[in-house]
């Protein structure tokens, strides 16, 4: 089954997120099918927060890929970070 999830990246204390569909079998951190965008949970001035591919992301979904419970927060207030 496929998935749409956060893969950690970025130096220790410092967290920096892609956001991915993957198999739900595959290691957090390991393969994945498709990269969606990124989530920068310590963005400062004028760095952006969050950056996703909404239009693949309903494509994931509408072909039956499940969002994990952050994507899908993510997701949801991902058309106010973009005003």
């Amino acid at each position: 089954m496929v998935t749409i999830r956060l893969a950690r990246a970025g130096a220790k204390k410092r967290p920096f997120y892609h956001v991915v569909a993957t198999e739900k079998s595959s290691a957090r951190d390991g393969r994945f099918i498709e990269r969606l965008g990124h989530y920068n949970p310590n963005a400062k001035g004028q760095e952006q927060k969050l950056v996703l591919d909404l239009a693949r992301v309903e494509h994931w979904t509408k072909n039956g890929a499940q969002l994990s419970e952050r994507v899908a927060f993510l997701v949801k207030t991902a058309p106010k970070a973009a005003a």
